[in-house]
């Protein structure tokens, strides 16, 4: 220990002393190291944007819902008994924190002003307590033009019939404001066009790609404009303490369901619309039940972590590698310049481990200390951008970021694999130098500063 010590000793006092050095190796090491912190921060904000958008508008951590089909050409995204097999999931899924059932359709929503389709969510506001507190009411600036910073309508209102709450690039695109009606129209499972009439109850923040298009109303306006019978849903949505544990909890309800006599259809990891073909095109009539986990319904949005890690960690890869090859030659200089000290050590009776483990520190702490300062700075500068809520001007980068702000979220496990990634790649970089100079003999070391 006390020879441990005094090597880091030696190695701080010789990185003092080389400080030009140590200073543009440590400068470049900190910027590398801040850009991945950045980077990581980023990806997790997007991901963290993603499940609490996805979570709280279209999916839960599991999800049991399913198709009906009439008829074999039919195919309705719809759960009937929904009471059943909610009781069925209560008792049977470990670590539950809630669950809840929607209704859902497609309808195309008219104001006096204009028009668009949108993904119409069916809830119960008293089952669904919790979703008062995550959806954000908007000001009126947000979604009018010269309106005022005041935020207008309630969204526990939503229990009141025929209601509905939307988002602020919604409110905009209809030109409407709290208070305003809309119609909903579409077709009933028969073919007939039917509407019915809302009013707008509150106008909520965006949060995220999703928020585009879908809006909440009270259940029995789902039942209604579809002519549904009370019992009938469109998904149970299962939310866990652990969202880790989601696929286990669906697998374990697999088997469930199947020994209760459900049918199940045979897993696929995408979102319900994406099935329609599917199950219109299969020969059979009645109910199939069918499991999803909160990633597989949002699996076409995934895409965008996946490009963007692929465009972070390949830049990172090639700023690695010039710092590394920077690493490398900068101990070699070292190596040479300090050929004589190395002598003199080796002279004194400093064995070949001792001379490696010198050199080798010296890199450990160089990295160690550059990649600390820059993921400090890194997180600062995170913490900044939060809270100065950086609104994002182009509806493109708004819907790559699926955010309407630009978030950064950094936590222990993104500084502590910065850190240890850049400190251990700067020590790899010195291995051959330090090996190098271990290799040293005393007298030819001493000869060469003669």
């Amino acid at each position: 220990m006390a020879t441990l010590k005094m090597i880091l000793l030696i190695a701080m006092r010789n990185l003092v002393q080389a400080r030009v050095r140590t200073l543009f190796l440590g400068t470049a090491l900190t910027l590398v190291t801040m850009l991945l912190v950045i980077l990581m921060g980023l990806s997790q904000g997007i991901s963290d944007n993603i499940v609490r958008s996805a979570t709280t508008l279209s999916t839960g951590h599991v999800n049991v819902a399913g198709f009906f089909k009439a008829t074999s050409t039919d195919s309705a995204p719809l759960i009937t008994d929904a009471s059943k097999l909610k009781k069925i999931v209560r008792e049977n899924t470990e670590g539950l924190d809630y669950v809840v059932d929607r209704n859902r359709g497609w309808a195309r929503i008219i104001s006096p002003t204009g028009a668009l389709a949108s993904l119409i969510l069916g809830v119960d506001i008293e089952e669904e307590a919790r979703l008062v507190d995550v959806l954000q009411l908007a000001p009126q600036s947000d979604y009018k033009e010269g309106g005022s910073q005041k935020i207008l309508g309630d969204a526990s209102k939503l229990g009141e019939p025929n209601t509905v709450v939307l988002f602020a690039t919604q409110a905009e695109r209809l030109e409407v404001d709290v208070g305003d009606k809309l119609t909903l129209r579409s077709q009933t499972r028969d073919g007939r066009a039917n509407t019915v009439d809302v009013t707008i109850v509150a106008v909520a923040r965006d949060i995220g790609i999703l928020s585009n298009f879908s809006m909440f109303v009270p259940k029995q306006v789902v039942l209604d404009l579809y002519q549904l019978k009370p019992d009938t849903s469109g998904a149970i949505q299962i939310y866990l303490d652990d969202i880790d544990r989601s696929r286990e909890v669906m697998e374990h309800l697999r088997l469930v369901l199947e020994k209760e006599g459900y049918e199940l259809m045979e897993y696929q990891p995408a979102p319900f619309f994406a099935k329609f073909g599917t199950t219109s095109g299969e020969d059979w009539i009645g109910q199939k039940i069918d499991l999803t986990v909160w990633s597989d319904e949002v699996e076409f949005l995934m895409w965008v972590l996946t490009a963007l890690d692929t465009v972070s960690y390949a830049l990172i890869a090639i700023l690695i590698a010039i710092i590394a090859v920077g690493v490398m030659n900068t101990m070699w200089i070292s190596v040479r310049k300090r050929t004589g000290e190395i002598g003199t050590l080796r002279a004194m009776g400093m064995t070949k481990s001792r001379v490696f483990l010198l050199f080798i520190s010296e890199a450990f702490l160089l990295g160690l200390f550059a990649s600390l300062l820059g993921a400090t700075l890194a997180t600062i500068i995170a913490l900044s951008i939060n809270a100065a809520e950086i609104t994002i001007p182009v509806d493109a980068v708004r819907a790559i970021l699926l955010s309407d702000k630009l978030v950064l979220a950094i936590g222990p496990q993104q500084f502590l694999i910065a850190i240890g990634m850049l400190t251990s790649f700067t020590v790899v970089s010195a291995m051959w130098p330090s090996i190098r100079a271990a290799r040293m003999q005393p007298v030819e070391a001493i000869q060469q500063t003669e």
